[in-house]
């Protein structure tokens, strides 16, 4: 099902190959191009059939339909902005970017054809050659639409994402960054700190316990230094829930309290149970 004729990706790795990808093998676009700073990264892009033309040069996007920006958080506004001069009028551009309010009050002034999308889909794993097709396939992915967002573009971007496979739901850019901030951002800062906090000469003991629950603190910073500081409010709020909850159970091991320390217990692992896969 053909969407459109040319589709540009700013940002080749995980999710932009998975994106080139899964346009491909569905037979979205005619052509993909794919733009990165480092050649190596377009040469695997090509190699893998993940895009069909690479460049390091922005202006390779001018007579792209859609353009994706697929790079970390911090880069995706200056990006957009580069290259508001060189898109035609008609083209539509998203992004992929984790934090949603910054960015899209700075594009869509620039942009007149944006909108904000998040697909809920990754891995600790980055880069083109951990690209895959079905990466988006029964997957979560949030459009962050505003006043300013014109419906048919709002349109061709949910069959879009719909075409990649994922489902559809519409956030504002403010409530998006609320609720990722809970169920996303906070839980990568308790990894990275969970195992910062475990000496390094008791690792040896480590086994699944610790493997499962430190699993995404594998991320790259470079791109979670970014995620934490563009959508600091909210994340600090959860980290204050979240020391909020570790004191009560801490409390209740220091003053031997059993019968508190089960009520909490049982209180986490029923709202574990009762969350979805």
């Amino acid at each position: 099902m053909r969407l459109f004729n040319q589709v540009a990706i700013i940002g080749v790795g995980l999710i932009g190959g998975s994106i080139g990808l899964a346009i491909k093998k569905r037979r979205i676009a005619k052509r993909v191009i794919g733009i990165s700073r480092r050649k190596k990264t377009i040469n695997n892009a090509i190699s893998r059939r993940a895009i069909d033309y690479g460049s390091q040069d922005l202006s390779v996007v001018r007579d792209s339909d859609l353009i994706i920006l697929a790079s970390p958080v911090g880069s995706i506004i200056q990006i957009g902005i580069r290259i508001s001069s060189l898109v035609k009028p008609e083209a539509i551009i998203t992004d992929t970017g984790s934090t949603k309010k910054i960015i899209v009050k700075e594009l869509e002034n620039v942009l007149p054809n944006f909108v904000g999308s998040h697909p809920l889909a990754g891995s600790e794993k980055q880069g083109i050659d951990n690209a895959r097709g079905d990466l988006f396939c029964g997957s979560l992915c949030v459009l962050t639409p505003t006043v300013n967002t014109k419906k048919p573009v709002l349109n061709k971007i949910k069959r879009f994402w719909t075409a990649l496979g994922a489902r559809v739901t519409y956030l504002s850019p403010q409530r998006h960054d609320e609720f990722i901030s809970c169920v996303s951002h906070l839980p990568h800062a308790i990894a990275f700190s969970l195992i910062l906090s475990v000496p390094r000469s008791s690792l040896f003991l480590a086994s699944t316990g610790l493997s499962d629950t430190t699993r995404i603190a594998s991320s790259p910073e470079e791109v979670w230094k970014d995620i934490f500081l563009t959508n600091s409010k909210n994340i600090l709020k959860a980290l204050e829930r979240f020391t909020g909850s570790l004191s009560c159970i801490k409390s209740a091991i220091m003053r031997k309290d059993t019968r508190s320390l089960e009520i909490l217990l049982r209180r986490a692992r029923a709202k574990r149970l009762s969350l979805k896969r």
